[in-house]
């Protein structure tokens, strides 16, 4: 379809000399050999021209700065407030400096001279049009991409979701660094990409770094910069990514396997919003918003001395964290249908139901590798199951014996505990009895032996003697409590017997 271009110019001459040459597209060897044609819209004054607009958007407009009424300039003004992206090129017989920097101010693509230079103009119109297309482009993906990461795409009933939705929406036009906590594939960086996209910076790049993935030597070079000749291979000048995200948001992934040296620079950038370049000596100013990132323990970190305490507080302002699936298994139902949906769409499917015994499992599955492992899955579901219902069999085997296996670990665990916590009252019980007198028998020392002589006292005859010293009243009683200690263990092996016998009942062999 041939681009449209609005020419708004109060001499007709210069309307109709316009069109002709214009009337042809120059993307060809030469205007015969072309069939594609712009089309050309004429309006004689600015007041027209901002009636026409309002019906139709063209893709491209040849603006004349002096006309009666409105002029060229209070025309660009007032098509600025309400389009800033449609290409306009200022047309005037009197290039001045004033009004040349006046259009570029309110947003003019580009400025010609009356008369025109012929291949000046299609080369102008051409450029300015190809640019056009690719501002209209880069927009589309950014919608895209606000659609793909915002906050519908976050699913999550429970109440520690609902938690993180409420500081997306608090933090999002905050400039105040974040730092997101979960285990690996609980969606930390779609939680960035959130904040971002929720925000004024929306329109600024979103630049996201995997700290792990990259070596100790190069890291500072990635996130900084180098001028040319900085280190051997360094044969040109190279932007950072903190220069690449300027005015947007820049998201450091895994921020703890950042080195004691890159955890230094970064807290300057923090601190003075500045950094220099490896080899350069001029300091250069960013206006960026950090978020991190991290599924270990930044704090026992900062305790061992592998992270530093002032980085921890600088980038720790506000915190985020996000509970593993296995804690929110409300939400599993939830995340299933959704990706069931979003996979299904993308193959050109429809989307397939979910059988009651299959979802069970799903629920149960402990997800180890959180949500970015159940995305695989039911991936590897889709492309495997041919019925209409999901059902237990379409599931992959690790899922079916990983739950399985689970549940009997769970209830193995408990019979075990309960004979272990029945013997250890038996116990606690003989050691308080321990304490008490022997019935029956007087203290030791004094049926065997004078405390003071050591001579042994006179018995009666024809009675018994009972000889119970101290370390064999110590010995007996540390002997019953090792009988009843082996009773326990024999009571919780026979609990996990019978709790096997019923799990193999429920779930076969």
């Amino acid at each position: 379809m041939p681009a449209t271009i609005l020419i708004i110019d109060d001499e007709p001459s210069v309307r109709e000399s316009l069109k002709a040459v214009l009337g042809v597209s120059p993307s060809g060897p030469s205007a015969a050999d072309t069939d594609e044609s712009y089309t050309i819209l004429q309006a004689d004054s600015g007041e027209q021209a901002l009636t026409m607009v309002q019906g139709t958007r063209p893709d491209l407009i040849l603006l004349d700065i002096i006309m009666p009424g409105l002029d060229g300039i209070a025309v660009l003004e007032r098509l600025r407030a309400k389009d800033r992206s449609t290409p306009i090129i200022m047309l005037t017989a009197t290039k001045t400096v004033r009004t040349a920097v006046d259009a570029m101010k309110l947003g003019a693509t580009d400025y010609l001279t009356k008369p025109f230079d012929v291949d000046e103009l299609k080369m102008i119109v051409r450029q300015a049009l190809e640019r056009g297309s690719l501002e209209l482009e880069v927009r589309r993906l950014r919608d895209e991409l606000a659609h793909r990461y915002g906050m519908d795409q976050m699913i999550g009933k429970c109440t520690a979701m609902q938690e993180v939705f409420a500081k997306i929406d608090q933090l999002a036009d905050a400039k105040t660094t974040v730092l997101i906590t979960g285990e690996s594939g609980t969606g930390k960086e779609l939680v960035a990409r959130a904040l971002h996209y929720k925000s004024k910076r929306r329109e600024k790049p979103f630049v996201a770094i995997n700290c792990a993935a990259i070596p100790d030597t190069l890291i500072e070079a990635e996130l900084f910069g180098h001028e040319k000749g900085a280190f051997t291979d360094a044969q040109q000048r190279r932007l950072g990514q903190f220069e690449t995200a300027n005015q947007g948001t820049l998201f450091l992934d895994e921020i703890a396997d950042i080195s004691a040296g890159t955890q230094a620079k970064l807290l300057r950038v923090l601190q003075e919003r500045e950094f220099t370049r490896l080899g350069g000596t001029q300091s250069i100013k960013v206006d960026v918003r950090l978020i991190t990132a991290t599924n270990k323990d930044l704090e026992s970190a900062m305790r061992k001395g592998a992270f530093r305490e002032d980085l921890y507080y600088r980038i720790n302002v506000v915190p985020i964290h996000l509970p593993p699936l296995r804690e929110r298994r409300e939400d599993i139902p939830l995340l299933l249908r959704h990706f069931i949906t979003k996979k299904s769409a993308d193959r050109g499917q429809s989307a397939k139901q979910i059988s009651s015994d299959a979802l069970s499992l799903l629920t149960h599955y402990p997800w180890q590798g959180n949500i970015r492992e159940m995305e695989n899955v039911v991936e590897q579901i889709l492309t495997l199951c041919d019925a209409d219902q999901i059902a237990v069999d379409h599931l992959p085997l690790r899922l079916r014996s990983g739950t399985k296996g689970s549940q009997m670990k769970e209830e193995v665990t408990t019979g075990i505990r309960t004979g272990i916590d029945r013997r250890r009252a038996q116990a606690g019980q003989l050691r308080a009895d321990a304490g008490r007198p022997v019935a029956g028998h007087q203290p030791a020392d004094s049926q065997i032996q004078d405390g003071q002589s050591g001579n042994h006292r006179p018995r009666k005859p024809g009675t018994a003697v009972t000889i119970i010293t101290k370390d064999t009243e110590r010995k007996q009683i540390h002997l019953k409590l090792l009988r009843e200690a082996i009773r326990g263990l024999e009571d919780a092996e026979a609990g996990r017997t019978v709790s096997l016998k019923k799990l193999k009942a429920r779930y076969g062999r």
